[in-house]
C-alpha cells in the first residue's frame, strides 16, 4: 500500500513538472535555443529524485570536442542516469521512436533514430550524427547494441563507430574525441545489489517495459554510479576495430572497479 501511495506521488509530481516545462522546452526547440539542449538535464534529475534513484560520478565529462561518448547500456534508465549528469543527444534505435512515454522523451531531447538493418542508411545516419557533434552536441552511443544484464559488458560493434570516423572530415581540428563511460547499478536500499538484485534495474529486450517500469518505481532507493575514463583521439587514420577494442576494454575496466566497490 505504502509503494503505490509513493508511485502515485511520484508520478504526480512527475507530470506536474512535465507540464510545467513542457512548454518552455518547445518553445526553446523553436528558437533553437541554447536551452533546448540544457533543459532536459534539469527534467532528468527531478525525475530520477523522484524515481528514488541516487546518481554519483566518478571523473569528468571531456572538455574537448567533437565529443562521442561510448557507454555500457542494461536498462532504459541509462537514459535517465547520462541525461542527468551532461547535455546529450542519444542514437536510438528506429523502434525506440514509437515508445509509450519513452519515444516522446527521445523525440523532445533530439535523438538520432537509426535503422541497423538497412546497411545503405548506415553513412547517411553516421553523417547525421556526425553533423550534431561538428555542430558542438554530445552526443551518447551505446556500442554493444543491445542491453546487458548489467554484471557483464557484451562486444561492442566497430561498425557503430563510423559516427566517430564520419566526423573527422569536417571537423575544425581533424579529429573527433570518443570517451568511455560506464554506467554501473551498486545499491538497492542503501545494501549491494548483486547479481541476485541485478534484475531489477537491468531491461534485457524480452522483458515487456511497463512491467519492468513499475517494478523500478516500487522499488526506489536504488544507486548507481557513472564512471568517466579518458577521451581517446580519433583521426584519420584510426583503425576503427582498435578503437572499438581499446573502448571495450575501458568501460569493461570500469564497470568492473564500480560493481565489486559497491
Amino acid at each position: 500500500m505504502i509503494a503505490r501511495i509513493r508511485i502515485l506521488l511520484a508520478v504526480t509530481l512527475l507530470l506536474i513538472v512535465s507540464a510545467t516545462m513542457f512548454p518552455f522546452h518547445l518553445l526553446f526547440l523553436w528558437l533553437k535555443h541554447p536551452w533546448r539542449i540544457r533543459m532536459p538535464r534539469y527534467w532528468h534529475r527531478i525525475a530520477l529524485r523522484l524515481i528514488g534513484v541516487r546518481v554519483t560520478t566518478r571523473g569528468g565529462l571531456g572538455q574537448r570536442r567533437p565529443l562521442l561518448i561510448v557507454s555500457n547500456h542494461s536498462s532504459w534508465l541509462d537514459i535517465l542516469v547520462l541525461a542527468s549528469v551532461a547535455d546529450v543527444a542519444f542514437v536510438a534505435k528506429i523502434e525506440v521512436r514509437d515508445w509509450p512515454v519513452f519515444g516522446i522523451l527521445a523525440r523532445l531531447q533530439r535523438s538520432v533514430f537509426v535503422v541497423r538493418e538497412q546497411k545503405r542508411k548506415s553513412q547517411e545516419q553516421a553523417n547525421e550524427i556526425a553533423d550534431r557533434m561538428n555542430a558542438g552536441e554530445i552526443v551518447v552511443l551505446f556500442p554493444e547494441g543491445t542491453t546487458s544484464d548489467g554484471n557483464r559488458l557484451f562486444p561492442t560493434k566497430s561498425t557503430l563507430f563510423a559516427a566517430a570516423t564520419s566526423a573527422i572530415p569536417t571537423s575544425p581540428e581533424g579529429r573527433v574525441f570518443v570517451q568511455p563511460v560506464a554506467v554501473a547499478y551498486t545499491r538497492i536500499h542503501g545494501m549491494p545489489m548483486g547479481h541476485y538484485h541485478r534484475p531489477v534495474t537491468a531491461w534485457p529486450g524480452d522483458v515487456p517495459l511497463m512491467p519492468h517500469l513499475i517494478g523500478v518505481l516500487e522499488t526506489g532507493a536504488l544507486d548507481v554510479e557513472v564512471s568517466f575514463g579518458m577521451p581517446i583521439e580519433v583521426t584519420a587514420t584510426t583503425n576503427r576495430k582498435v578503437l572499438a577494442q581499446t573502448t571495450d576494454n575501458a568501460i569493461r575496466d570500469m564497470l568492473e572497479r564500480s560493481l565489486h566497490r559497491r
